[in-house]
């Protein structure tokens, strides 16, 4: 295989595909458009160029008879695309220069994109850079999810509070997607199994169709494209004739409403009965549909049912996805006859399954009433599947136990390769949630550490610094990061640390001018800017960092005169609607936020900002504008993190803890390059077992014991005194992520933090270096891997 020639247009080739797409696709004159004519029409005009290289990539495929990697993701966290298709084809000069002949401001019509609602946070932005990867790197790939309606959902504060609101990036055309009617499948639920001769019929008592949504996704340079398939839910029967007539309006309406349910809403609440149903057939709807699928193109190549695992390759990425195994190991039995031993051996010779998590409730669990009930056929597959596995290992891991279906456990019994995500998460997969399958299994689990695409996460979210990065080592690094060590001698150059200190100055005032043009907010772009911007968790510790605001601000009034380092402290990210704690942690962010920015004593000196409704565009102004990345999850509970690399790479120094990919990066970019803090994981272990642990820390912290005493008589919240008195109750008696234990230690380094910002130059100096060292946590380097350690697939050739 070779790669497509690169894309070449010029701006009047290029301003003349927008005005026929105006005209023809839209139904404009330049007249008459608005914005979002102007982006549908460059949008068309760009995808248009995709087109070439996605069928040329994918006839290639057919015609070497390659090996595909298939990855199965509940999240595709894509964000816009108009910008990361202009750059990944290098046409974002000339699309630039075209949009202007037409009188038009690019950037603004490439913020008129809405985000992709495909995800939630760290787990489908991975899934987002691991495509980019595959297709950079030329790999044969599908990723395949759900096409939410409306994603997981829009958060706006009414008082404080996190509200959620439908997201509506889908009531208006998707620019980028083809629809494939006649790529469709039914999907069953429920019903019963029949046996006859030895060989069972599952016959479900209700179906929907999984119907395809077709996205390319194209590489650096526009040399390949793969394909992102998305399924949306359709009613098998289109409307009840009948029941409509008799009046009965419910039930005429049915079937639509079962299949648009399904494909609705990102991560339903699963804390009621009707939300865990509808879980458990969102995933096997857009599992078994992906699972049916990319069986036909086996097939359709004329292969043998046994040379399965020599060209398909099935990335479970988390748990979600998996139902594959016994989905597949169904069709491979039940439709095409293979004996069960051999489906379940064929099976996992293509599967492989990435953990995520050592938090308990992440491995997710069904009831196994429920589980039978909606899928029987492949209740009683997951019975066969555990007496083969018991039989190989004589014990003592079930995959149903106590009233419930293990999916973690399903999932590590039918790969033949498990991954971690960081080096200490695999360590402590081994050592922890899957101790007793490793010592069955001592070859299967390996380590993929994570990473992130540079070309969004670098040269396209931060365009100063990779301008620079261009005119200092030269224009190849994007597809090969490593070539950034080359900037580790600059460090010491006065003139570089110039250059590289007015690029973040500049991502500053471009974050500064975005936040005031959306909600208002003024910020002082010579503080820094100390950012944490993730899923609000009490794992991720966000109760930590503001808990240290406060006591800062408490030191702030108490020694106004001090020599105090300006800081903007900014939270963003949404908490899960069922996670109480979480969001309570919300509304105190913010009633902090409130108190702390009226207080003319904190003015010019402190400041919390909290924008709401975090996604994909707004990091890309967080990331590059970072001059401090809060990394604070308790030790042993963060897989891996990809925030915390993205913004080593953009030039941040890390304040975090020894978890997940922090000790990679910390290696990386030298410890003296990283603020550490806290307990290890093995002290995390040990702290917890000692009795009253949380209550003695707070006991011996002074200014832990002020903060709490203010938080919880109601100095934050004096319409409700006793509105926060519970969540610091639950940190003196249930600090699971001990918050009380690590404050001390965080508090100190962060004073330490100060002093050190106040030196520019060396502070400045050790940022490069923090860029220059993070080039093995491209995304690219983490796909190569699975696919020498876990994918066995090939690449093409470099050129």
């Amino acid at each position: 295989m070779t790669f497509h020639a690169p894309i070449e247009i010029d701006a009047q080739s290029l301003r003349s595909e927008i005005i026929r797409h105006l005209n023809y696709s839209l139904g404009k004159d330049e007249t008459h458009a608005s914005l979002h004519d102007w982006r549908m029409s460059l949008s068309l005009a760009l995808r248009d160029l995709v087109v070439a290289p996605w069928f040329a990539s994918t006839r290639k495929v057919y015609e070497a008879r390659a090996k595909r990697v298939y990855y199965l993701s509940m999240e595709f966290l894509i964000g816009r695309l108009v910008e990361d298709i202009a750059i990944n084809l290098r046409v974002e000069d000339v699309a630039r220069e075209a949009m202007a002949s037409l009188g038009q401001d690019y950037a603004a019509v490439v913020a008129d994109e809405p985000d992709a609602a495909l995800g939630n946070g760290g787990l489908g932005r991975l899934a987002a850079c691991f495509l980019d990867s595959l297709s950079t790197l030329q790999i044969p790939a599908y990723g395949y999810g759900i096409r939410y309606e409306h994603g997981l959902f829009e958060q706006h504060f009414e008082d404080g509070r996190q509200i959620e609101t439908a997201e509506g990036w889908l009531t208006q055309r998707h620019a980028w997607e083809f629809e494939r009617p006649e790529v469709a499948y039914e999907i069953g639920f429920g019903g019963y199994v029949s046996e006859s001769g030895g060989k069972a019929a599952w016959h479900p008592g209700e179906t929907v169709i999984a119907s395809a949504y077709d996205t390319p996704i194209i590489g650096w340079k526009g040399r390949w494209a793969n394909t992102l398939r998305l399924w949306a839910a359709k009613p098998t029967r289109l409307f009840d004739l009948e029941s409509f007539n008799r009046g009965d309006y419910m039930a005429a309406s049915a079937p639509e409403t079962l299949a648009r349910t399904i494909s609705r809403v990102l991560y339903p609440d699963d804390t009621t009965d009707t939300g865990k149903e509808l879980r458990l057939k969102q995933e096997y709807f857009f599992t078994a549909a992906s699972i049916q699928d990319l069986l036909r193109r086996f097939l359709s190549e004329g292969n043998a049912l046994a040379e399965l695992p020599q060209h398909v390759a099935i990335q479970l990425n988390d748990t979600h996805p998996a139902i594959a195994g016994p989905e597949l190991v169904r069709l491979l039995a039940d439709v095409h006859g293979l004996p069960m031993a051999e489906a379940i051996a064929t099976a996992r010779g293509c599967l492989a399954y990435t953990n995520h998590t050592l938090l308990p409730e992440a491995l997710e669990r069904w009831p196994e009433a429920l589980f039978a009930q909606i899928l029987p056929r492949h209740h009683r597959i997951i019975e066969l599947i555990e007496d083969a596995h018991l039989a190989a290992t004589g014990g003592p891991v079930r995959i149903i136990e106590d009233g419930s279906v293990k999916m973690g456990e399903l999932a590590f019994v039918m790969a033949h390769r498990v991954n971690g995500v960081s080096a200490l998460h695999t360590g402590l997969v081994k050592q922890t949630v899957f101790r007793d399958l490793h010592q069955a299994y001592p070859e299967r689990i390996v380590n993929q550490t994570n990473g992130i695409t540079p070309r969004r996460w670098l040269y396209s979210c931060n365009r100063p610094l990779s301008g620079l990065i261009d005119r200092s080592i030269g224009t190849e690094w994007p597809d090969d990061l490593e070539q950034l060590g080359r900037l580790s001698p600059l460090a010491d150059d006065g003139a570089f640390r110039e250059a590289f200190r007015a690029a973040k100055q500049a991502n500053k005032e471009r974050l500064a001018a975005w936040l005031k043009a959306r909600d208002g907010i003024t910020l002082d772009t010579a503080a820094m800017f100390d950012i944490q911007i993730k899923r609000i968790h009490e794992y991720k510790r966000q109760l930590m960092n503001l808990l240290e605001t406060v006591a800062l601000w408490n030191a702030i009034r108490d020694n106004p005169n001090g020599d105090w380092t300006p800081r903007i402290k900014i939270f963003a990210g949404k908490a899960a609607p069922g996670y109480f704690v979480a969001k309570e942690i919300i509304h105190l962010i913010n009633d902090v936020a409130r108190t702390i920015n009226a207080d003319p004593a904190a003015r010019g000196l402190l400041q919390i900002v909290y924008p709401a409704n975090y996604n994909v565009s707004m990091a890309e102004y967080l990331v590059p504008a970072a001059d401090l990345s809060e990394q604070i999850s308790t030790a042993g509970k963060e897989a891996s993190g990809t925030g915390n690399m993205k913004f080593a790479l953009n030039g941040a120094l890390t304040i975090g803890t020894l978890d997940g990919a922090n000790v990679e990066i910390r290696e990386r970019v030298g410890a003296e390059n990283f603020y550490l803090f806290g307990l290890t994981a093995e002290e995390v272990t040990a702290r917890r077992a000692e009795p009253d642990f949380a209550r003695h820390a707070i006991e011996a912290s002074p200014t832990l014991r002020r903060v709490l005493e203010q938080i919880a008589g109601g100095a934050f919240s004096p319409d409700e005194p006793r509105r926060y008195a519970g969540l610091v109750h639950r940190l003196h008696d249930h600090d699971y992520f001990l918050v009380s234990c690590d404050f001390d230690s965080y508090y100190e380094t962060q004073r330490r933090i100060d002093a050190d910002y106040r030196d520019t130059g060396d502070w400045t100096r050790r940022a490069i270096l923090n860029t220059s060292n993070a080039g093995w946590f491209s995304s690219d380097r983490t796909i190569a891997g699975y696919a020498e350690d876990i994918w066995n697939v090939g690449r093409a050739p470099r050129r």
